[in-house]
């Protein structure tokens, strides 16, 4: 019996960790969207249009890191793999379904400084949005 319930605990363990690098390659793959979509930008407004972009990104970056270094801390070796990365063409909404499946993500991580780190990142999203809704 002890045996069952140990293999049931490793086995949860294994699947969160898929989840946990399945949301890690789904972070960078996000990140890489923008950057995508910010080569592309031009026309009226494209320069603050750039600037908002590169700055989100930056951000979003290093909070990638962070949870992906943490992860790895905390959860031993992860298995990610990027999904394929598009050009998105409507950017406001390709940005505000992934705030949400970021937000739909958190289920993955106790940790109290980890929800931080996702904190910042969503924030980089928010800020973002405002941005590039003003300039629409």
């Amino acid at each position: 019996m002890s045996n069952l319930k140990e293999a049931t605990v490793k086995e949860k363990k294994e699947l969160r960790n898929v989840d946990i690098s399945m949301f890690i390659g789904n972070l960078v793959s996000f990140n890489n969207s923008l950057k995508l979509y910010h080569w592309h930008v031009s026309g009226i407004g494209s320069y603050a249009q750039h600037i908002a972009l590169d700055q989100a990104i930056e951000t979003m970056v290093e909070a990638t890191d962070r949870i992906t270094e943490t992860s790895y801390a905390m959860k031993g070796d992860l298995f990610i793999t990027i999904p394929e990365t598009k050009n998105p063409g409507n950017i406001i909404k390709h940005t505000e379904q992934f705030y949400d499946y970021v937000e739909s993500s958190r289920k993955f991580f106790s940790e109290d400084f980890v929800q931080s780190i996702i904190d910042d990142y969503q924030e980089a999203i928010q800020q973002l949005l405002y941005r590039m809704k003003r300039l629409e």
